[in-house]
């Protein structure tokens, strides 16, 4: 069938993007869905660092590719084998790493580090290796399993989680990558003790998702930094006890903790010298959680000697160490009882037109999360 995508075409776009046009919103073929896979139309659809970072060279993927990863469906068509697990009409939140359930990681129970999943998504296939999608009879490359800037897409069933109807799409959408991501890496990966004390570098979707997840978790003071000084005054209305300037430095930080340092250091930023600081912020037997995506060229540096004589804990996060189907339905819940208050994080709802100019939003820190609805 003929299909609404976004196509780029190389990597290493640079901006204004209004003006460069990476994204071609063209016409593409996709194919029908093969055995456990999903033909779904995309209700909405999230923009994120990691397709940003495709665009910008910082994730290199081959090319060319129709992106986007953050998104809810509706499913159309279940290919054979994935009718026992979805039928037409469900309304599914797509995931961006597909879990195959057999590798060691998704044996050990951290499916999050799939190895199948993670391979599928760096050559740009499905998990069952193959692709749906092409343009004049050359292949089109997947963004992460998902490809989500467009009409439609087929995706593997285990890129897809069951969610109630009546969560609105513009807000179902952010579950996808920013709340698993966010909220993932403090409850998941950081394990937040209840009465802990919490530092947040960044204030994108995934770092105010974090700040909502550190509330919501039990954190007795949280304390946000980014230069935005709107992103500031969000994070102080959802919960913060400060909301500081990154220029304003180490000691304003601990001031706002009331002249402790944090047991819990978030870095969503994806700079080696973010993490720095936040490494060294943290207390002697703190705990330092990444989930930004620097470019692969970026080296962290830090003491040796401190990871045994301070007793510090970093720790990478990858998608939250979520397990997309166990987590997305307890942090809608979470959404429905008013402890995730995740509708603050959408900035705008905008046509899938508008994708290029929305990039440029993005990458100025301006924007939050935005949506496109296709």
């Amino acid at each position: 069938m003929k299909i609404t995508a976004s196509v780029l075409d190389s990597i290493g776009q640079s901006g204004p993007y209004a003006r460069t046009m990476p994204l071609r919103v063209t016409e593409v073929e996709l194919d029908t869905p093969g055995p456990d896979e999903l033909l779904v139309k995309i209700e909405a659809a999230g923009l994120c660092h990691s397709d940003l970072s495709v665009i910008n060279g910082d994730r290199p993927r081959p090319m060319p590719m129709a992106i986007g990863h953050e998104a809810v469906a509706t499913v159309l068509e279940p290919g054979s084998g994935a009718g026992g697990f979805f039928a037409a009409g469900d309304r599914v939140v797509l995931s961006f790493l597909p879990l195959c359930g057999h590798c060691q990681a998704c044996m050990s129970g951290e499916g999050y580090m799939c190895a199948n999943g993670a391979a599928a998504n760096g050559a740009g296939v499905l998990l069952g290796g193959d692709t749906r999608l092409s343009e004049c009879g050359h292949r089109v490359h997947h963004h992460l399993g998902a490809s989500a800037f467009a009409s439609h897409a087929v995706i593997d069933r285990r890129s897809a989680v069951k969610i109630p109807a009546d969560v609105p799409v513009e807000i179902a959408a952010l579950f996808g990558c920013a709340v698993l991501t966010g909220v993932g890496a403090v409850l998941n990966t950081a394990l937040l003790r209840p009465g802990e004390s919490v530092v947040v570098y960044g204030l994108g979707g995934v770092g105010l998702a974090a700040l909502m997840g550190a509330i919501a978790g039990g954190a007795t003071s949280v304390v946000a930094i980014d230069p935005v000084p709107e992103k500031r005054a969000l994070a102080l209305e959802l919960g913060a006890v400060a909301a500081l300037d990154p220029a304003e430095g180490e000691t304003a930080i601990i001031a706002g903790l009331g002249g402790t340092r944090p047991d819990l250091v978030v870095e969503t930023v994806g700079k080696a010298s973010v993490l720095a600081l936040a490494y060294g912020l943290a207390r002697r037997g703190g705990r330092i959680v990444t989930v930004g995506l620097p470019n692969p060229s970026d080296m962290l540096s830090i003491p040796a000697v401190s990871l045994v004589g301070d007793g510090k804990t970093l720790m990478g996060s990858y998608m939250g160490s979520s397990i997309p189907s166990r987590d997305i339905p307890r942090y809608i819940a979470l959404w429905r009882a008013g402890r995730l208050p995740v509708d603050r994080l959408l900035t705008s709802v905008s046509p899938l037109s508008d994708i290029n100019a929305l990039f440029d939003r993005l990458q100025s820190g301006e924007a939050i999360r935005q949506i496109v609805i296709p």
